[in-house]
Order: structure tokens, then sequence, then C-alpha cells
């Protein structure tokens, strides 16, 4: 991976994948995916846009040229490779936070005064930090990717083992984590005490990592009791990481021992 670095290129509307990362969903799409030198994936529902092959562009919808935001995708991916994959692109620009909190019933305003969280932008691009606990690609900035490989390094040489459990999540990929919990049934207090808002987790901005130890549950509070948490208590801020939700936090979020954030050496 460090020999051929692979780059998640973002845009407001759709997410730009190298290919061979991406599960196939049926016999069609597998053997695109195959072929494909990147794929075009709308953001809010994961649907697979088009496949970039050896020929040419490959629709995976019909009326591709009438998905919201495919020109921008387009003229992304027509720019030269160094800079389409550039790490230090300004971020995208925050639109429609407000429509979203909106959707849900919240105001925007007053959300952020209740629980002192900052709105956070998305990356224009992230760099592949390797995969998570379930064999998914795990996207970070290019310097938190670098960070977690050489903190998970450090961790095997002393015995313990992490690994990730999530990574960068786009402000439509929480939006679906509200509205999933709600159709199950969940009030939006329960929900928002371990959710920030979308446009407000820390997630959004590729530096934040939600960690575990293999045989220990995800994101559950026993995680504290574990060999692999006393270790990141000891040598994470070594690395530039630091855990962001402590007991009785002043926004609002129940104490998260396994989510930590990147914030540089």
């Amino acid at each position: 991976m460090r020999n051929a670095p692979c780059f998640l290129l973002n845009t407001t509307d759709i997410e730009i994948w190298p290919g061979g990362l991406l599960r196939a969903r049926s016999n069609h799409d597998a053997r695109l995916l195959a072929r494909a030198r990147a794929v075009l994936r709308r953001k809010h529902d994961g649907r697979y846009l088009a496949a970039l092959l050896p020929e040419g562009l490959m629709p995976m919808v019909e009326r591709l040229q009438r998905e919201p935001g495919i020109d921008a995708a387009l003229r992304l991916l027509d720019r030269p490779a160094r800079l389409r994959s550039r790490p230090s692109a300004p971020p995208l620009p925050l639109e429609r936070l407000d429509e979203r909190l909106q959707r849900l019933g919240l105001d925007p305003a007053g959300y952020a005064q209740a629980t002192g969280l900052a709105q956070v932008a998305e990356p224009a691009c992230l760099s592949l930090a390797g995969r998570d606990r379930y064999r998914r690609a795990l996207w970070l900035t290019h310097a938190a990717a670098r960070a977690w490989q050489r903190m998970r390094e450090a961790a095997v040489h002393n015995g313990i083992a992490l690994d990730a459990i999530s990574g960068y999540r786009s402000h439509d990929y929480q939006l679906g984590i509200f509205e999933r919990k709600r159709a199950r049934g969940l009030g939006m207090a329960d929900i928002l005490a371990v959710n920030a808002a979308p446009g407000y987790s820390e997630h959004h901005g590729g530096n934040a990592l939600d960690i575990g130890t293999p045989g220990e549950p995800p994101a559950e509070e026993s995680f504290e009791r574990t060999a692999a948490f006393a270790w990141l208590q000891g040598h994470a801020g070594a690395f530039g990481f630091h855990m962001s939700y402590l007991r009785d936090n002043p926004h609002g979020i129940v104490y998260e021992p396994w989510h930590w954030c990147f914030r540089g050496d």
C-alpha cells in the first residue's frame, strides 16, 4: 500500500473510488468492477453510478447525466491523477447541512449552541489506511492514515492488537444512521446521545477512528477494561491521537473510550 497509495476522491454528491475496493452486488456489477480503474458511487445511498474501464466510462444507472453532481465528478475524473489525489486539497464546502438537520427536526443554531460542536467539512481527498474489522476500506486523511499505521505497528511490537471499527463517514452517511435508527423507533434524544448530528461528527473530517481489539464487541464501554485501551492511554498521544468524549463531556455525547481523533503530533 505504501508503494501504491490509493485515494478516495470526494465531491458533495459523489465519491470516486479506485478500482478493486468495492464489493459487487450482482454478477453484472462484478464483471464491471473487476475491470474498473475507478468507480463513481452516489453518497446518500451507496449506489454505483459508473465504472471507468480501459475503453472508457460505462454507466451503471439509467440517465447518468441527470445524476446530481455528476458534472463535478466527471470534471474531477478528467483531471490528471497528480492533481486529483492531492492530500492538501481544500475541504468540500459546507453545503446543505441546515437542510439535513431540519429533516431530522433539529434547529441548526440551537443544536450548535447546546452541544458546543462545530461543523466539520469533508476532505476532498482521503487516503486508504488499510481495512477495518469488517474488511471494508478504511479512509482517513493522509496524515491520520500514516499515524494510524505507525501506531498500530507500535502496538503490535508491544503485544497489543488494535483494529479499526470505522473511520471517515460522510454527512450523507451520518444522516442515514439517524434515519435508520428513527425507523427502528428510537427517539431523537437517545440517538443524539451516541451520534453527533450530520455535519458535526469528527468522523466527517477523516481524522477520527473508532478503535477496537479482537474479541471485544465494537463501540462498547467495556473496551476501557482491555489491554488495548490501557496501551492507547499511555501511547496514543505520541502518535497524535486523543480520546474525544471523556466522561461527563460538555457535548452531551456518552463516554466513548473507543473514539480517538488525530490532532497532530
